[in-house]
């Protein structure tokens, strides 16, 4: 396995959708489903993996995880949100996703001045070459250091010796990649558990007025 033409080929097919490629106009949810397939495809791992479901935008849009459509019919706005949805999901629950994404709707959903959802995802759109880059420049720095290893001159010669020095590159990759993987889901976990959702400001300010009501009671 040439774990090098793996990630060559793998970055090459990286599409991500420009802001300019989604519909300025509404969309029905068949619409917004065909459209999610065709530009998200290259994600998929088999081909009868479904990128996005009707079940999955109804569900989306009762957890409020997503706002509800207008007239059963989805914006720009929309569709960005459930891109950006589509990532994250991969990493995160749905609980810290909403955590994540909530200021964003409140704030800056339907906006056509000032700060739009497309300004925000046409940010992210200008450095994911650089991201790109720097992936794939980490993984072959991790391969180097895994071909360099001493651990496969102790595999013993044999008629299998050139298959279990395969299985024992591609585990110590994946080793790496996954221990990297898990520091920096870890790290995005604790800035979320970090960040104050208006749900906990408003107990905090309950809970603040409460005690001070108590306060008072027990001087008087």
């Amino acid at each position: 396995m040439d774990i090098e033409k793996i990630l060559d080929e793998l970055t090459a097919d990286i599409d991500i959708i420009d802001s300019n490629d989604i519909p300025n106009i509404d969309l029905y949810m068949d619409q917004v489903t065909t459209f999610m397939d065709h530009h998200l495809s290259h994600y998929k791992r088999t081909d009868d993996e479904k990128i996005l479901t009707k079940t999955m935008i109804n569900n989306y849009a009762k957890s409020s995880l997503l706002p509800s459509p207008e007239k059963k019919k989805y914006s720009k706005d929309h569709m960005i949100l459930l891109i950006l949805i589509y990532y994250f999901k991969n990493i995160l629950s749905i609980n810290d996703i909403k955590k994540l994404t909530d200021p964003i709707s409140n704030n800056y959903f339907g906006n056509k001045e000032s700060l739009t959802i497309t300004d925000i995802y046409d940010f992210m759109n200008s450095y994911a070459p650089t991201v790109i880059d720097d992936v794939k420049g980490d993984v072959l720095t991790k391969l180097d250091k895994v071909n360099s290893s001493e651990l496969f001159r102790k595999i013993p010669e044999s008629e299998d010796s050139q298959l279990r020095e395969e299985e024992l590159r591609n585990f110590l990759t994946i080793l790496a990649l996954t221990f990297d993987i898990t520091i920096k889901k870890q790290l995005i976990e604790n800035i979320i558990d970090s960040m104050v959702s208006p749900a906990d400001s408003d107990l905090a300010e309950e809970k603040k007025s409460k005690d001070s009501k108590e306060k008072n009671k027990n001087k008087e």
